[in-house]
């Protein structure tokens, strides 16, 4: 598989997401992309209570602990490459999580517009 190039949705140097728990399509902290992605992992969001309630409501539980597929499962303020279209389906329903906008691929905005990613700019919090 080969990773389309990697920059943010600013138009930056793609910045790691997070490596403790690992996360990305290619498991190398970064919310690389690519044709074989089919779900574009490219959001980088920072859980929180509220989205992982509603992802486990939605058929996504990424709370519970999975260590067959070695995978620790997430807690508030975690961070996490998610799909695009479940960040826009969250949105949508009013449940989003923040985004670090520098760690997020451009390949989000086939999906999500870059206006709506920025209403949830993590780096703009506070």
């Amino acid at each position: 598989m080969e990773k389309d190039p990697s920059f943010n949705v600013l138009g930056g140097p793609l910045e790691s997401c997070s490596q403790d728990p690992l996360t990305g399509f290619f498991r190398d902290g970064h919310c690389n992309t690519c044709v074989e992605d089919r779900g574009s992992h490219t959001v980088c969001a920072v859980m929180t209570a509220e989205f992982l309630a509603y992802s486990k409501y939605v058929g996504n539980d990424l709370s519970t602990p999975r260590p067959e597929f070695h995978f620790p499962g997430l807690n508030p303020g975690d961070h996490w490459c998610l799909c695009a279209g479940r960040f826009l389906q969250a949105h949508d329903e009013g449940c989003a999580p923040l985004v670090n906008l520098a760690a997020t691929h451009r390949g989000a905005l086939d999906i999500v517009p870059l206006r709506i990613l920025e209403t949830y700019s993590w780096t703009n919090q506070g």
